[in-house]
């Protein structure tokens, strides 16, 4: 079947074709900055056949000859139209949205605080709050470090103080585990670690002490008695007071398995305390020995059997940050094992569920569509792949995602990849920020302002379709814009932060030093590490934690041996340091980044679009280099 559009009518007033002749039915609509809809270009089917576009723009001419399904020739077709007409944003244009979006996050922020504090979370409609996860005033703990990104010291002080004296993790709930710890103990750590740079009054020794690390632990010590299974994988609930139920179903999600080595590396390295990190890796390891023959994990798992209960696999929902994981922690750790997990797995996606650059869900065992389908927690998944420099594939698929939210205005929860439509009963977006996310990586790793028009894209449908004047409120069904009575507290922790991370290329936690106090921070007991260098590791609710805080507490002194040893040979020529001693069997997993006397450093497997953080080499701000 030949499809041939053409461009016959002129725009009044001026000499450039329009394209607009693309036989579209009564139904559809064109803009003038061609935002087109997928379903309206082409029938809401599987099409094969020879598709030619010829797009006159500014003297621009574009032939494209493709052979795939309808909506992947849609979205390339989105995609020459948004590279033609991208535009460059000057500074001034990227402050004025950056502005634009502190006035979003104060809407949304004091309207929680005005009513629905000391809830959980906002319900933006009736003008109250709920309880959601716990009762722990969720989305202060969820929004604390996201006031220090936009600067505001003095309200992250007062937050944290109110935090200290309010919040008790001694109650008698039953928690999530997995929310439990992506955004409470992920919180509190992140917050704790920028309580130098937010101006706060610091122990002796900060990092490795402190109320809201000491919050954190408690927080995490709460979720351990999930982790006592015969197989180190936990449960998906715990009570906080009481622990395990005996009657708490055995199946999880693969997510709330395998989504615990940041926060709880973290919690190990600053605390002392191996029992975090331990049982997280244990969960692991243990998850890892259940993949498919053809190396695939499916979606929900019995922890104690170790039977998979839903076979679908793919990078969506109840999987996503058990890969994303494996990457950042691989990253932040310095880890070979967790890299060569991901790395594996990541073949097995490729290779079964990735089609014209989606991602469909595949039957674990036999690598057979099970689900054709797009579900909006997948828009991570572009930006997970630049922080491993596959830029090329990430684009693509990215430009895929992007092709949906401008046919709604927004990434319903799941869309039919076939009919280019929303999926019956899961039309909603409330307010997820992976796209942007995604986006945000891809503009740091290649500069391109199209990166840019998505997050205003973003920030204008959220403020014409979700603005309540009680905050913001989820979209219930993007086909006609209902509403739903729930503002959730990843809307102020991950969605307004990406977004202004996007319009910040200078800010602190990409590495620059445009905050006016230095980028540099002094740490540990005796102010012997360097902390805010960059290379900071966003856990799955865009909580920023430090890896240079990795290496200042008192589990590694044998780290801060061998840095010593290290500057004694540089500054000694002469002299000969003893050998450092070896890892023992029970020290840390990671690999050590430190160069022993002569040795030459090899370079490291992994990659990363901000500025690289050796924490070992560098002391009061100078970075040894292996010609030093």
């Amino acid at each position: 079947m030949r499809f041939h559009v053409e461009s016959p009518r002129q725009r009044t007033g001026s000499t450039h074709a329009q394209m607009t002749n693309f036989l579209l039915p009564d139904s559809c609509t064109t803009t003038e900055d061609f935002s087109l809809c997928a379903p309206c270009v082409f029938p809401r089917s599987l099409i094969s056949g020879h598709i030619c576009v010829r797009v006159h723009l500014s003297h621009l001419s574009v032939c494209l000859s493709v052979y795939m399904r309808a909506p992947v020739c849609a979205a390339l077709l989105v995609w020459v139209l948004t590279d033609a007409a991208a535009r460059q944003f000057s500074e001034e244009e990227m402050a004025a949205v950056r502005q634009r979006i502190k006035s979003m996050f104060y809407h949304a922020y004091n309207s929680y605080l005005d009513n629905a504090f000391p809830y959980d979370e906002l319900r933006p409609l009736t003008c109250d709050g709920q309880d959601t996860w716990g009762s722990f005033s969720l989305t202060l703990i969820d929004a604390l470090d996201t006031l220090l990104v936009l600067g505001n010291r003095t309200e992250f002080q007062r937050v944290a103080s109110i935090l200290q004296d309010t919040v008790d993790f001694d109650i008698d709930v039953n928690a999530s585990v997995f929310e439990t710890n992506i955004r409470v103990v992920g919180g509190l750590l992140s917050a704790h670690l920028l309580a130098k740079r937010a101006g706060m009054e610091l122990e002796p020794g900060w990092p490795c002490s402190g109320p809201l690390l000491r919050m954190a632990e408690d927080a995490a010590r709460k979720l351990l008695p999930a982790f006592e299974t015969p197989t180190g994988m936990p449960y998906g609930t715990v009570n906080l007071l009481r622990g395990v139920s005996p009657t708490e179903t055995p199946v999880t999600c693969t997510a709330g398995v395998g989504t615990f080595i940041l926060e709880f590396a973290t919690l190990s390295r600053l605390t002392g305390d191996p029992t975090f990190e331990n049982v997280a890796r244990r969960a692991l390891r243990a998850l890892w020995k259940t993949r498919s023959d053809i190396g695939l994990v499916g979606n929900h798992i019995d922890i104690v059997s170790t039977k998979w209960v839903a076979q679908d696999a793919g990078i969506g929902a109840g999987v996503d940050s058990y890969f994303e994981y494996l990457v950042k922690g691989a990253v932040m750790l310095q880890d070979e094992e967790l890299l060569s997990m991901f790395q594996a797995y990541d073949r097995a996606i490729q290779n079964y569920t990735r089609f014209d650059d989606w991602y469909l869900w595949v039957q674990m065992h036999k690598g057979t569509v099970s689900m054709p389908i797009f579900q909006s927690l997948e828009a991570f998944w572009p930006g997970l792949q630049s922080l491993l420099g596959n830029l090329d594939s990430a684009v693509r698929t990215f430009q895929n995602y992007y092709s949906v939210w401008r046919q709604f205005g927004g990434l319903p929860e799941f869309y039919s990849i076939p009919q280019g439509y929303t999926v019956d009963k899961r039309e909603g977006y409330p307010l997820r920020p992976e796209l942007i996310e995604s986006a945000m990586y891809l503009f740091r790793a290649t500069g391109d302002h199209t990166y840019l028009q998505l997050g205003v894209d973003a920030l204008e449908s959220i403020e014409k379709i979700a603005k309540t004047p009680c905050g913001y409120a989820s979209v219930k069904d993007l086909r006609d814009h209902q509403l739903d009575n729930r503002m959730e507290s990843f809307f102020l922790a991950e969605t307004i932060k990406y977004l202004y991370l996007l319009f910040d290329p200078t800010h602190f936690l990409h590495g620059g030093g445009t905050e006016g106090d230095g980028s540099w921070e002094e740490g540990g007991e005796a102010g012997e590490c360097v902390l805010g260098a960059g290379g900071f590791i966003f856990n799955t609710e865009a909580h920023p934690l430090d890896p240079a805080a990795l290496y200042c507490c008192g589990r590694h002194d044998q780290d801060r041996q061998e840095l010593q040893d290290i500057l004694l040979t540089l500054s000694q020529p002469g002299s000969q340091s003893k050998p450092p001693p070896k890892q023992t069997e029970g020290g840390s997993q990671s690999e050590s980044i430190a160069l022993k006397p002569g040795e030459k450093k090899t370079p490291p497997l992994l990659s990363c679009p901000v500025q690289p953080f050796s924490a070992r080499l560098s002391i009061l701000g100078q970075v040894f280099t292996d010609n030093t």
